[in-house]
C-alpha cells in the first residue's frame, strides 16, 4: 500500500529520522573532536619551535656579553701590539745610537784635533 505525500509521517519514521539525526550529529561532534585535537597537536609543535621571548632575550644578552669579551681581547691585543712596536723602535733607537755615537765623537775629535792643527 502507497502512502500519499500528503499523509504525516508515522511515530517508526520520525523515531528513525531522530536516531538518524543524532547519529550524524555524533559522527560530526566527533569529527569535529579530531579535527581540533589534529590541530592543537599540530599547535603544540609549532609552540615547541617558537623561540620565547625571555629565552630571545637571554640570546641577546649572551651575544652581547660575548661582543664586548671580544671587544675587550681585541683592545688588549692592540694595546700588547703598540707596546711590542714601541719597546722594538726604543730598542732600535737605542742600537742605532751605540753604534752612531762613537763615530759621531770619533769625528767630532778628529774635526777638533784638525782645527788645533790649522791656527
Amino acid at each position: 500500500m502507497s502512502v500519499p505525500p500528503t499523509a504525516e509521517p508515522t511515530l517508526w519514521e520520525l523515531q528513525r529520522s531522530l536516531t538518524q539525526l543524532r547519529e550524524d550529529q555524533r559522527d560530526s561532534i566527533a569529527g569535529l573532536r579530531e579535527d581540533l585535537r589534529g590541530d592543537l597537536q599540530a599547535l603544540a609543535l609549532r609552540l615547541e619551535q617558537s623561540v620565547t621571548k625571555d629565552v630571545y632575550h637571554s640570546d641577546q644578552r649572551l651575544m652581547a656579553q660575548r661582543m664586548d669579551m671580544v671587544e675587550r681581547d681585541l683592545a688588549s691585543e692592540r694595546r700588547a701590539r703598540e707596546d711590542t712596536e714601541s719597546a722594538a723602535a726604543a730598542g732600535r733607537r737605542w742600537l742605532i745610537g751605540a753604534f752612531v755615537a762613537p763615530v759621531v765623537v770619533a769625528l767630532l775629535q778628529l774635526w777638533l784635533l784638525a782645527q788645533d792643527k790649522h791656527p
